[in-house]
């Protein structure tokens, strides 16, 4: 049996790192679509969260969808590591997890604070996920 070479929180920890995060969402055509994300706010077990606006298109294809896709990637100047996370996304617009993941300079994008309607918390759960180094691809599961 081979080594893993990558374990469950050895991801976790690569992943924190990142300063950009490519979230997928699936359109109302069955297609998917990838953004650009700021780093994620808070990594808890196999929960990730991000900020955004309750108005953005995202938002509208995960309430009607709520499968996802996580992509995270550091390249070096020989070395290229990638991760691929899939799972399952919650919108969250109830007051304490907003309060969990606000951060002090938000109120530059919310101007009505914690508070504002138009924002929100993207709660990405991962169930499984793919990470690429040297050539070399291996399947973590994150859910068991």
């Amino acid at each position: 049996m081979r080594k893993s070479f990558m374990t469950k929180e050895e991801l976790y920890n690569f992943i924190a790192k990142q300063k950009t995060a490519f979230l997928s969402s699936v359109n109302t055509q069955g297609f998917p679509v990838t953004r650009a994300m700021l780093a994620p706010r808070i990594i808890d077990g196999n929960d990730i969260y991000f900020s955004t606006n309750t108005s953005s298109k995202k938002v509208e294809q995960y309430l009607n969808n709520s499968k996802a896709c996580l992509y995270f990637y550091e390249r070096g100047r020989f070395k290229y590591r990638g991760a691929t996370i899939i799972g399952n996304v919650e919108i969250c617009t109830d007051q304490p997890t907003k309060n969990k993941v606000w951060h002090f300079g938000d109120r530059l994008f919310y101007k009505q604070g914690v508070t504002d309607p138009d924002y929100c918390v993207i709660k990405f759960t991962g169930i499984q996920a793919e990470y690429y180094c040297d050539f070399k691809i291996e399947t973590i599961q994150l859910n068991v």
